[in-house]
């Protein structure tokens, strides 16, 4: 891991530097994939069938495809954002645009495939104009995030923005990310870190060295070198 921290370091700096992309030419990390738990696959699998055929609010109405999730079911790590885009909602995958391609630079530059983690959003089908989903629509796709979460028991979660922290954990919903940084979270018991979305990233260099922190803390907790204990960093 102590490489792949390298690489992880080497990547942000020069990201929130402004200084050019890196292209990774091979991965960091060597180790075979693990076979995915064949139950959680299944259970994974009945519930995304349930979601493919979901009504329940407004958003099924202007949808083109449910993005209902993607990655290992055995995940250590998980990913949430707040909906699908417009790439997203054609394809059927989550963080497939401009965002997905940082999102799986930052997650390679962690030592770890896209095929490792498992990524997801608080709702399933791309409100319009790419807004932020609204309550009603929110309190009725919650509960397959919830079971998606239930089933993956992933050791770390990331909340892409704050949107995540505000359907799963219930904090206010004038709080900033910069202030949900500062504390550290649990959902059920797993260690939830907020931090910036990759599309935030793309606007605002800013926001590129605070991410880079924040996925050092994250890889610290898998490998076991940081406990996430309640209250402020």
């Amino acid at each position: 891991m102590d490489s792949a921290k390298e690489q992880l370091t080497t990547f942000l700096r020069q990201y929130a530097e402004g200084e050019p992309e890196i292209i990774f030419d091979q991965p960091i990390t060597d180790k075979p994939l693990t076979d995915y738990d064949p139950i959680k696959q299944k259970t994974l699998g009945e519930l995304q069938e349930v979601a493919l055929k979901c009504t329940a609010c407004k958003l099924s109405e202007t949808r083109n495809k449910v993005v209902f999730g993607d990655g290992n079911p055995d995940a250590r790590l998980m990913f949430i954002g707040e909906g699908p885009g417009a790439d997203e909602d054609m394809q059927g995958k989550p963080f497939v645009g401009r965002a997905g391609k940082l999102l799986d630079k930052i997650i390679v530059a962690m030592g770890l495939d896209r095929e490792d983690v498992y990524i997801a959003n608080i709702v399933k089908c791309r409100p319009p104009e790419n807004r932020n989903p609204e309550k009603d629509e929110s309190d009725a796709c919650i509960h397959f995030l919830k079971e998606q979460i239930a089933i993956i028991q992933p050791e770390v979660i990331v909340g892409l923005d704050k949107v995540a922290a505000l359907y799963l954990l219930g904090v206010p919903d004038k709080i900033s990310v910069k202030a949900l940084r500062e504390q550290r979270h649990f959902y059920t018991g797993i260690p939830f870190v907020v931090t910036y979305h990759p599309a935030a990233l793309l606007r605002n260099q800013a926001f590129k060295k605070p991410t880079w922190l924040d996925m050092q803390n994250v890889m610290k907790m898998l490998d076991g070198s940081l406990k996430w204990g309640e209250g402020t960093l």
